[in-house]
């Protein structure tokens, strides 16, 4: 039953590539084509995109009768409804950040229980290999997928509302495929929100997270938008690179994770965005003064590939989370609690970023990511993976 299930799973996770290169590749596009926003609006905007992040401790608690299982098709069936929504029935600015709202809370609402769900599949002493695998079948669809999307509207005028539909399509045959798995015992905790002083660390780590990831998913296609031009085709192209370097990096970081340890991988990690931070911010005064502005562009592109990459690095998160864990039954919850975490801290960074942006210029919101990234370093220098030695009284 095991083997079926982890089979449906990986398939499910396969098909969500067609949904995530879709997702990455047209949204920045369609939200600047179709409404011509403004930075200042770009940000207003992540205030509905993430607030479904911040409830998905809540959601999930009322959900958790369900099982990981059960919610992870639940949602994304709410992806499903969202991202057709947007492409059919968006008819004014408002409308679309109603259709916007059930989107992510879909997509915030898989994110926990999809970590959970792999983790549960996998041996001790192997779950970064087991989420490196169901990553990695996720980014080869992802990379086909992006492929075929800049080849598309590289050379057909764009259509949002076809994009829209196959990635709702994607949402619902995934929803679909996990529906059929074995849903886990289900025992259901008295306290469905869990917070423990032994996950400060975990609880730290998502907050920094929040504020990292934030910046590089509304200002990193924004600079390439907004400074340089780019279109639908340049996004597909740097996803289609992104998937076809993760089909063997993301397995690479499972490994490293299970070989030397959540502290290293997320080191490492902090380590090169420092580096990608002032890759974004520097390179385009540095290219111009050294007569060789033209080449900013690819460096601010690797950049984008590479801080794409890095997503990967997430998975140590989670597998620290339930090295140290309590009780079992806290991993899914706490990831949960770690989603909103990130997200209360995500709502906020767009509108100081776009506030740096409009006042002193994009530069300094990556000079800004770069000391997050450090802070970042120094806060994993604190992990450990021992077993708790004492039973704990909640």
């Amino acid at each position: 039953m095991k083997k079926k299930d982890f089979l449906l799973f990986m398939i499910a996770s396969a098909i969500l590539g067609i949904s995530q290169s879709i997702d990455s590749s047209v949204f920045n596009n369609f939200l600047n084509d179709t409404f011509h926003l403004t930075v200042t609006q770009r940000t207003i905007l992540e205030i509905p995109r993430e607030f479904p992040g911040f409830m998905v401790v809540f959601v999930s608690g009322f959900l958790m009768f369900l099982g990981d299982v059960r919610i992870a098709a639940v949602a994304n069936i709410l992806a499903a409804v969202g991202m057709m929504s947007l492409g059919f029935l968006t008819k004014s600015y408002g409308g679309m950040i109603i259709w916007l709202t059930i989107y992510s809370m879909g997509q915030h609402l898989f994110m926990p229980v999809s970590n959970s769900i792999g983790m549960n599949m996998a041996e001790d002493g192997n779950i970064g290999k087991r989420l490196g695998q169901i990553n990695a079948v996720n980014t080869l669809v992802f990379l086909a997928t992006s492929l075929i999307t800049a080849l598309i509207f590289k050379n057909i005028s764009v259509n949002y509302k076809i994009a829209f539909l196959i990635g709702a399509v994607a949402f619902s045959l995934s929803a679909v495929l996990i529906f059929f798995m074995t849903p886990h015992k289900i025992n259901v905790p008295k306290k469905k929100f869990v917070f423990r002083k032994e996950y400060s660390i975990f609880y730290v780590l998502s907050i920094l997270y929040g504020a990292r990831k934030q910046i590089f998913i509304t200002f990193g296609p924004w600079v390439l938008i907004k400074v340089f031009n780019q279109g639908v085709s340049t996004f597909a192209i740097l996803g289609f690179i992104v998937a076809g370097i993760g089909i063997f990096f993301k397995p690479f970081i499972g490994h490293m994770i299970d070989k030397l340890g959540e502290r290293v991988v997320l080191a490492g990690e902090a380590c090169i965005l420092i580096f990608i931070c002032l890759g974004y911010a520097f390179s385009k005064s540095l290219m111009y003064t050294i007569g060789m502005g033209s080449s900013a562009i690819y460096i601010i592109c690797g950049c984008f590939v590479l801080d794409q990459l890095l997503v990967a690095a997430g998975m140590a998160r989670s597998t620290y989370l339930k090295k140290i864990a309590v009780a079992p039954e806290d991993v899914s919850p706490t990831l949960s609690m770690g989603i909103s975490i990130d997200h209360m801290v995500s709502m906020a960074v767009p509108f100081i970023g776009g506030f740096i942006w409009n006042s002193v210029g994009y530069e300094y919101v990556f000079i800004g990511g770069a000391l997050i990234a450090i802070i970042n370093l120094l806060v994993t220098s604190k992990i450990r993976t021992e077993l708790p030695t004492q039973n704990i009284n909640v």
